[in-house]
């Protein structure tokens, strides 16, 4: 049997990949992607937090403003045709489009984007900052944000600009969820957030059809969507954590893309003819953060010692090959505002002579906590090799993306090797990660490399970041925001190490398929099978 019906994918998505290999082709209206999806925690756009998150929360919800497949540069609409912002009295009013309807087939009210945004603060779920940095409460809100017939009225505290709340309002919590469709699935005052996390309740061009959570993900197209529906019937993304897998269900024809091959696999690929390759500039950076609850790694000295310990160009040169480049700031390259020097290479000895001037005893050792999936163990063994030539040694720690990342936001780890993108495409969003923490208390929770690191960021740093936010001015703001960057840079317990290339591999019948710098900017409506 050559071919098979969209209709049985669901239920073959979940056979073991041997039983697979009896077809020879992905059906011509479903697109079958490869992914290692272990990372998600929650699809409720409210919670959902993590990179794979927030490539299904574009596929199945809209905001108001947003950034489209068509156009990546600039901020287009999206659930609002039009918008007016008064920057003086710190309000933005938006007038919605007409004859949205959600999956449910309930037509878009201004009272759904009001509790959508609403549900976000009560539930304060990690991605909640996004929205109350713009001094929204759980108390205010009802002051803050009204419906009224078709529009939206929006008031804002704090020294931003109107340019940088539509950004906000254009990252993932500001998503639009089905308000009467959500309160009607509430159990027992949770808001449908355990509902939401197996159903979608959205405007967008596809609607979720099963998840199941470390397997598959699967979604069929909204015929109804106002941006136009998609040219496939479905998409199905397969959790498949092995590069190898990967490689040989693409190869054998049981699915249409892979994503996370190695550089040995993209160039075995690429060689058969058979594929295309298809390289996307990623705002995620990587690093490895030494937590500041463990007295052994909260000496300066040490984390001067970790950035000469860090072979990168000779991980740039093989392992990550083609997928990452030396970068060594918390804002990627190719965006306004970002430092692109890189002073620092690997020398074990200086870094040993940095600890002995320090009065440091090594060895060090530390538990290293990876994702256990390319490229992360290749990363972790080729730190552990570099850092124990400088005394520092690491013992590995592997586990899912799902069991790494919620260690870290508990703060019980030791060393942890990770990455980071943006939640939207402002620099703000990086220097409140990487440079800002004026409360380190266990009880405050923030969702920041710099919190989950335990590092009471100096006030210095603090002040700096609050005021490249308030900055109206352009020029100054990015310049400000290069400064910040050359202190992090400096001393941080946080070692900026690579910026990501993200590398797909495409069956040549394939085309329309976007991959942005964000996750968040992944787009599978324009994807077209020949």
């Amino acid at each position: 049997m050559k071919h098979f019906q969209a209709a049985l994918f669901a239920a073959t998505a979940l056979m073991p990949l041997t039983a697979l290999q009896a077809y020879a082709a992905t059906p011509k209206d479903t697109l079958v992607v490869a992914e290692n999806i272990d990372d998600i925690v929650s699809i409720d756009p409210a919670e959902a937090y993590e990179f794979s998150s927030g490539e299904y929360v574009t596929q199945t919800y809209d905001r108001l403003v947003q950034y489209d497949a068509t156009d990546l540069e600039k901020l287009s609409p999206g659930l609002s045709t039009s918008w007016k912002a008064d920057d003086a009295a710190k309000t933005i009013t938006f007038t919605l489009r007409d004859r949205v309807k959600f999956s449910s087939g309930n037509p878009l009210r201004a009272e759904d984007v009001v509790y959508s945004w609403k549900r976000v603060i009560k539930l304060n779920k990690a991605p909640a900052f996004l929205l109350t940095q713009l001094g929204w409460t759980a108390d205010n809100f009802d002051s803050m944000v009204k419906a009224d017939g078709k529009t939206v009225t929006v008031k804002y505290t704090g020294d931003f600009s109107s340019a940088f709340v539509l950004n906000v309002l254009a990252s993932r919590p500001a998503s639009v969820v089905d308000g009467k469709t959500v309160e009607a699935n509430d159990k027992g005052g949770d808001l449908g957030n355990a509902w939401l996390k197996a159903n979608s309740a959205g405007t967008g061009p596809f609607v979720l059809k099963a998840f199941k959570p470390g397997q598959l993900l699967n979604l069929a197209a909204n015929p109804s969507y106002f941006g136009g529906a998609p040219a496939v019937k479905s998409v199905a993304i397969r959790h498949v954590a092995e590069s190898a897998t990967q490689q040989l269900m693409l190869k054998s024809g049981d699915v249409d893309i892979a994503k996370n091959l190695t550089p040995d696999q993209i160039a075995a690929v690429q060689t058969s003819g058979s594929f295309k390759i298809e390289s996307y500039p990623q705002a995620a950076v990587h690093f490895l953060s030494l937590n500041q609850k463990d007295k052994d790694l909260t000496n300066p000295a040490v984390w001067e010692a970790a950035r000469y310990l860090v072979d990168y160009k000779g991980m740039t040169d093989t392992i990550l090959k083609g997928q990452m480049e030396t970068h060594q700031a918390f804002w990627p390259k190719g965006f306004p505002g970002a430092l692109n020097d890189t002073p620092y290479t690997y020398d074990p000895d200086k870094a040993k002579k940095i600890l002995a001037d320090a009065g440091i005893k090594t060895p060090i050792t530390a538990t290293l906590d990876v994702i256990n999936s390319s490229p992360f163990t290749d990363m972790a063994q080729a730190l552990q090799a570099s850092f124990a030539k400088g005394g520092i040694d690491f013992k590995i720690v592997p586990g899912t993306g799902s069991q790494v990342i919620t260690k870290y936001r508990a703060r019980t780890h030791e060393a942890m090797l990770l990455y980071w993108g943006p939640d939207f495409m402002d620099p703000d969003s990086n220097a409140s990660a990487f440079a800002y923490n004026a409360d380190n208390s266990d009880g405050h929770y923030q969702s920041t490399t710099t919190w989950r690191n335990a590092w009471a960021v100096p006030d210095e740093l603090n002040k700096a970041t609050l005021a490249a936010r308030a900055e109206a001015d352009p020029k100054k703001r990015d310049a400000m925001y290069v400064e910040l960057q050359k202190k992090v840079q400096a001393s941080s317990p946080i070692i900026l190490m690579f910026q990501a290339a993200k590398q797909v591999a495409i069956a040549k019948n394939v085309s329309g398929y976007v991959n942005g710098a964000l996750p968040d900017y992944v787009f599978y409506r324009l994807v077209k099978k020949d």
